[in-house]
């Protein structure tokens, strides 16, 4: 198909991890229950670290993000930024799904589930509350993690960049029209301080840093074999602090999850459609438009994903810290790491099927 096949016809090669990495999904669970029970036994030590943040945005939290998207911005070359412009219907598609698709499909799954099927097990006072905390988690595209979950599919890292570079910018200017128009407000109070300060911890400073750190390692006696080798020794470091992420998001929230079971429940019913619907669509598209796989693995996540500091702070802004909008946003971040694990499991195994189409 033109240049964007050609360059990724062979999965790129990743270091095996053997036992550890084969049973992730194992370890995750693991970590889920070990953080809710931890928050549970030692709420106040999980509260001393969850008080740790600026404009909402938790700085533990933050450096364990930084070692798990560096492997990924190591493999940045900025020289070859100029390619994206080969997968630009990578590119269309995953804006579609962000920004036409999945605030709408979020706001129709709450009044559905939320506001219909599920009424009679909920507060009756907070259920408008719960449908706006998803509405806002929907309407924010994931800015983070993304790195993380096109690492570990082997999802090409330049288009990865580009992509959540272009949502940063679009962010700035359509998520309070959107979400206004969808809750049915006059106004709504972006925190920009959260925004702002999530894109220079997450894309402007780890990126900078990277690309220093590879100008160094490839300026060395070592050149490539000295990157690759950085590569191999950052994977496993990658994956632990994907794990202690969980224990420390499943910790912050463990009274919760223990005080409110029925309800986390049932707001993660459709969140989690919501993931796979927009997930699929986006893989489904960009097969049809004959975009390379490489491409389309990581939009499919990036066109699921969501930026859950933005949507717990715009929550909180808006409706207050004890609100059953909070408490949907907060359900989001929970289900955000399995949920976007079990997506890079699918598209990686459906690889073959993918390409024989595309």
């Amino acid at each position: 198909m033109t240049a964007e096949l050609h360059a990724h016809d062979a999965p790129p090669a990743r270091p095996a991890m053997g036992t550890f990495e084969r049973y992730l999904s194992i370890w995750v669970a693991l970590c889920i229950v070990a953080g809710i029970a931890l928050g549970h036994l030692m709420p106040g030590v999980f509260q001393v670290v969850a008080a740790a943040e600026v404009a909402k945005v938790n700085l533990p939290v933050a450096v364990l993000i930084w070692l798990m998207i560096v492997p990924m911005l190591l493999k940045i070359d900025f020289g070859a930024l100029h390619e994206v412009k080969d997968h630009w219907r990578g590119i269309a598609v995953t804006l579609f799904i962000n920004w036409a698709v999945k605030p709408f499909s979020m706001a129709l799954l709450g009044w559905l589930f939320v506001a219909t099927l599920f009424r009679g097990l909920l507060p009756e006072a907070q259920i408008d509350s719960y449908i706006a905390g998803l509405i806002l988690l929907a309407a924010a595209p994931c800015t983070a993690m993304v790195f993380v979950w096109s690492n570990l599919c082997g999802g090409e890292p330049h288009y990865t960049l580009s992509q959540v570079a272009l949502n940063d910018l679009i962010m700035v200017v359509a998520f309070a029209p959107i979400v206004g128009l969808l809750l049915g407000v006059a106004s709504i109070t972006v925190p920009w301080d959260t925004l702002l300060l999530s894109v220079a911890l997450y894309i402007v400073i780890p990126v900078v840093a990277a690309q220093a750190w590879r100008r160094s390692l490839l300026a060395s006696g070592g050149g490539a074999a000295a990157l690759k080798g950085v590569l191999d020794r950052l994977q496993p470091v990658s994956l632990v602090a994907l794990l202690a992420t969980l224990v420390l998001l499943f910790g912050f929230q463990g009274e919760q999850v223990l005080a409110q079971p029925l309800v986390i429940l049932l707001l993660a019913v459709p969140i989690l459609i919501q993931v796979y619907f927009n997930a699929g669509l986006a893989y489904w598209l960009s097969r049809r438009f004959g975009v390379a796989w490489c491409v389309a693995a990581p939009g499919a996540l990036i066109g699921a994903s969501n930026f859950f500091e933005l949507a717990v702070a715009a929550a909180i802004s808006l409706f207050g810290l004890h609100s059953g909008a909070a408490l949907a946003t907060v359900v989001g971040v929970l289900v955000e790491v399995p949920v976007m694990l079990s997506v890079v499991k699918i598209v990686t195994a459906t690889r073959g099927w993918y390409e024989r189409g595309a």
